[in-house]
């Protein structure tokens, strides 16, 4: 699949190369490619002189073998092997201990301690929806703070939404403001007698029914946990907007990640649009797994039609069948209709041992199949595979121009798919180079 002219193509080099770009995060739906995408440009932007670290929410761990790292956790780590001026760093993103992280940093031991051990607390911090979206633009906010690389690249999590991630904040926000933690949060404000008569007679009916809902313990511990975060709920807020704000700076580019499917590129054109919304830096569309051809001149018609032939002149191009096999093996001077004399009622004279005695062991060996027909059914299923092909291209083509027709401005780079998955450095160069538009064997699939 070629580049419409009309598109401007996504300078990647350029872009990792600025030392104002300090954030790249790639988003998208899942299964698209996000993280090989993001672990290629850590690769190219650090062998290109840039100190840089990844952050990856990838539960497969695929990013940390690739980069030949036997785990990766909370604390970026030195990916080795890089071959360059630049160094490069990689992370996965532990959702909870990134929690537990914000707790310690802004509460005291004893406060903290009973935030961590409290079950609700457990709870929302393993698996609040949206936690993990949150989470990964809390640690985007940290890695940014420290100011110890010139890169950060983000890799979003696998979320069904690309969404997700910027209504992350804004979700755990409307949370931490909602009617119910208010509620729950006015007892321990009031304090003293007046907070007990508060909680006994204007929480009563409330706390009686959910009380019977949720569970007298569960509704205990959410008070708990609501009177001990009370301080910090405010922190979390702000931390969200100063985020946010960072994701809207000059010196931000967001990659959007598609592959070349109706539904992978109808969700990479909302988010395209809510990044316009938001005022947010869009650096182009990133286009993986594209499928390519170095016949793309034979269409899938014409390549149908000459296997249809091929097919009907292996069936019809015998010749005269086993006739012919069986006049090429009578001897010479025989009719073919005279009665063959039975092997065991002859005896071979001296002079005919060496001429019986190469029948006898090629008689049982059955006819070899005519070369020619299995060169034909060869070619032939060689070019259905490429119709096949042809027609995916086809396909491919006609859902990227309906994005492309929406979008005309947003730039596209496009990855011609490999035969195998990404595992080690060498295939995160080879991504890497494609992504810069230097594809060493354009149309490879």
């Amino acid at each position: 699949m070629t580049l419409d002219p009309a598109v401007p193509p996504l300078e990647v080099d350029p872009l990792l190369d600025d030392p104002q770009t300090r954030i790249i995060v790639c988003c998208g739906s899942g299964g698209v490619g996000k993280t090989t995408t993001a672990a290629a440009l850590g690769v190219r932007a650090a062998e290109r002189g840039r100190k840089v670290v990844v952050l990856t929410i990838d539960p497969a761990r695929r990013l940390a073998q690739s980069m030949g790292i036997d785990s990766l956790d909370n604390t970026p780590r030195q990916v080795k092997g890089i071959e360059g001026s630049g160094e490069l760093h990689a992370m996965m993103l532990d959702m909870k201990r990134t929690f537990d992280e914000i707790v310690e940093a802004h509460a005291d031991a004893d406060r903290a301690r009973a935030i961590l051990e409290n079950p609700f607390y457990q709870s929302l911090s393993a698996g609040f929806a949206g936690t993990q979206e949150y989470m990964a633009m809390e640690k985007l906010g940290q890695l940014r703070a420290r100011d110890e690389w010139d890169l950060i690249v983000v890799d979003t999590p696998p979320s069904r939404s690309a969404l997700d991630f910027l209504d992350a904040p804004k979700r755990l926000g409307s949370f931490l403001d909602g009617k119910f933690i208010r509620l729950l949060m006015a007892p321990a404000k009031m304090g003293g007698r007046a907070g007990m008569k508060f909680l006994n007679v204007g929480m009563s009916m409330m706390t009686g029914t959910l009380g019977k809902l949720l569970g007298g313990q569960f509704l205990r511990d959410v008070q708990t946990f609501v009177a001990a975060m009370d301080t910090m709920f405010g922190g979390f807020r702000t931390r969200a907007d100063a985020t946010y704000r960072l994701l809207q700076a000059p010196g931000t580019a967001f990659l959007v990640v598609a592959a070349p499917e109706r539904d992978a590129l109808r969700e990479a054109a909302y988010f395209v649009e809510r990044l316009a919304a938001e005022g947010m830096p869009l650096a182009g569309l990133v286009l993986n797994r594209v499928h390519g051809s170095g016949a793309a001149r034979l269409s899938a018609e014409r390549a149908r039609a000459a296997a249809e032939n091929l097919e009907e002149g292996r069936i019809v191009d015998q010749g005269r069948g086993k006739d012919g096999v069986r006049e090429a093996a009578a001897p010479a001077g025989s009719s073919p209709d005279a009665p063959e004399a039975p092997e065991a009622s002859r005896t071979p004279e001296p002079h005919e041992e060496s001429q019986t005695s190469e029948p006898s062991i090629s008689a049982p060996q059955s006819e070899p199949p005519s070369e020619q027909p299995s060169v034909n059914q060869l070619t032939a299923g060689l070019l259905r595979l490429h119709a096949e092909r042809m027609q995916v291209l086809k396909r491919e083509q006609r859902t990227r121009d309906r994005f492309t027709a929406l979008h005309p401005e947003v730039p596209v780079a496009e990855v011609t798919a490999l035969p195998g998955d990404v595992h080690d450095l060498a295939g995160l160069r080879i991504i890497g180079v494609r992504l810069a538009g230097e594809d060493p064997v354009p149309g490879a699939s």
